[in-house]
């Protein structure tokens, strides 16, 4: 079957949102007339697409580079490196045709070579990539053994038929493969060039390249500032409206509204009071998105390896409580752990309500008898935990909160918050140094595995330490055992899972993300999206 990228991907626009410019227009200051200035409140991790695992890095790197795959203005997939490809019947091996026309911003060519190199990296574990396992979640031959070091990273399904060809085997129909190749882990790199940067690859300008719709002019590693300007190499530049875009940290959210309110940003997050304040402003948008938020427990820690404990915290504090007095940006209180309109069961029906939603109900009795019960497991009557958090103003509010309900509720418990920027939390959550953290997870893909593979024992983001063995053989039932076939049992199944693992208290649910922004009235076409990487700013433009 051989297929051009006209409408690539149906049924993922329920997780898409198209801002668009229906607003009257606001005042932006001369400096910087074509260049979008963007708030984040968090560092950029990595600008390594192999590397990169966080939603802020990924929407720098998608303005620098793309995959096989992107998206369109409306949200569709649709081509970009590849511009057709063709699929067997058994739909297992897909061979995708590059466009002659792409080219790196050094001006050499975008090739299936580059491809092979990127995914081969990521899969190698001396590369250490947290992402490797997407390469076997996507189905593709040998992945995981090439993860484990079972097999050389050259033996992965993946070939350059010919510069401008690539073959893909997969060992297993994967229903949501097409859409992972717009996912920033599947973005090429250029061998020659990575290996000229000496091991600093993309740690600065000059040693990133680019073959998207903008290229990196100003960048250190946990930088406040980062600039990319438009790409004149890029095959398509009549399609990229902006000259450049500016990104800002600004952490805390008061001097980001001073900042965007006195011209020097065009878009920024807000939270909490400032939510109530600028509800009927014509320039604030709220959109839904696909962040958990949650508690992650060690369970390799003393206290929250009982499973009562984690269970007593999970019940002791109020979600909507921080939904609706601490955030105020249209996130919603979460009692389950995959999030509302990920994705649609076989009955058409949100997975959400195919699986059920109260999995874990706020209870302040049924927690102090969790608490009793660990007491008595534990031998002790009092307990000091250090609650991990990034130093973000809505986790910090967030955290102060969970804080205040739990110590009301847990006689004995002593909740000591810990502030760190995201970059060291994330580190100190991988070597499982820490009790109790605050932390998200984004989709990489509308299904509900890309929320359960957190959990088996052996992935690389069980930062909880969970470890059940129904858990993960029905894990591989879902992925690549006689469920992958039987749409009904597979989705059933799932639920199940989540069930589970929430009855076990392998993750505490806290809330499903809203976003509160502001954004100029003269700003169009920055795409939201609830899957993959959160914005698109490629077709962006400032009137």
């Amino acid at each position: 079957m051989k297929f051009n990228f006209k409408k690539l991907v149906q049924g993922v626009l329920a997780a898409t949102m198209l801002v668009s410019a229906t607003l009257p227009l606001a005042s932006v200051s001369a400096q910087d007339e074509n260049v979008l200035r963007v708030q984040f409140d968090v560092e950029i991790a990595s600008l390594d697409p192999n590397i990169a695992t966080d939603g802020t890095s990924m929407e720098v790197i998608a303005s620098i580079q793309e995959g096989l795959v992107s998206r369109d203005i409306n949200g569709d997939y649709v081509g970009a490196a590849a511009e057709s490809y063709d699929v067997n019947d058994e739909e297992t091996v897909y061979t995708f045709h590059l466009r002659p026309d792409a080219v790196w911003s050094n001006g050499s060519p975008v090739t299936a070579h580059d491809f092979v190199f990127s995914w081969q990296r990521l899969g190698n574990p001396e590369t250490a990539a947290e992402y490797s396992f997407i390469l076997d979640t996507a189905g593709i031959v040998n992945a995981a053994a090439v993860a484990a070091g079972e097999v050389d990273p050259s033996e992965l399904g993946v070939v350059a038929v010919d510069d401008y060809t690539l073959e893909v085997t997969l060992d297993r129909a994967t229903p949501y493969f097409l859409s992972l190749m717009a996912f920033t882990p599947f973005f090429p790199i250029n061998q020659e060039f990575f290996e000229s940067t000496d091991g600093q690859f993309a740690t600065s300008p000059e040693t990133t390249i680019s073959n998207g719709a903008f290229t990196l002019s100003s960048y250190t590693p946990a930088g406040a500032t980062t600039e990319v300007v438009k790409n004149d190499t890029y095959y398509d530049p009549e399609a990229i409206s902006l000259d450049g875009i500016r990104f800002q940290v600004i952490k805390d959210s008061q001097q980001a509204v001073l900042a965007y309110q006195t011209d020097q940003l065009d878009i920024t997050n807000i939270s909490g009071e400032q939510v109530m304040l600028f509800a009927q402003d014509p320039e604030f948008q709220s959109v839904q998105q696909g962040y958990m938020w949650f508690l992650s427990p060690n369970g390799e820690q003393e206290d929250f390896a009982n499973q009562d404990f984690r269970l007593a915290f999970g019940k002791a504090f109020s979600r909507e409580v921080i939904t609706e007095n601490v955030l105020k940006d249209g996130s919603m209180p979460a009692t389950f752990f995959v999030p509302q309109g990920l994705a649609n069961a076989p009955d058409g029906s949100d997975y959400r309500d195919f699986a059920g939603r109260d999995l874990m109900v706020s209870n302040e009795e049924e927690a102090k008898a969790h608490l009793e019960a660990a007491k008595e497991a534990l031998g002790k009557d009092t307990f000091v935990v250090q609650l991990l958090v990034e130093d973000t103003e809505a986790s910090i509010n967030v955290a102060q909160s969970l804080e205040a309900q739990i110590e009301s509720v847990l006689e004995g418990v002593d909740i000591q918050i810990e502030q760190t920027p995201k970059k060291n939390r994330l580190d100190r959550m991988r070597a499982g140094e820490f009790d109790v953290a605050l932390t998200r997870w984004g989709p990489d893909y509308a299904d509900p595995s890309t929320y359960l593979q957190l959990l088996t024992t052996d992935s690389n983001y069980n930062d909880s330490r969970y470890s059940n063995e129904t858990f993960d053989a029905d894990y591989v039932e879902i992925q690549t055992g006689e469920l992958t076939t039987d749409p009904e049992a597979r989705f059933a199944k799932m639920a199940e899972m989540e069930a589970l693992a929430l009855s076990e208290g392998a993750v505490l649910p806290v809330y499903q993300a809203g976003s509160a922004v502001l954004m100029k009235g003269n700003v169009s076409d920055i795409l939201f999206y609830a899957v993959g990487t959160p914005r698109l700013f490629k077709y962006a433009s400032k009137q």
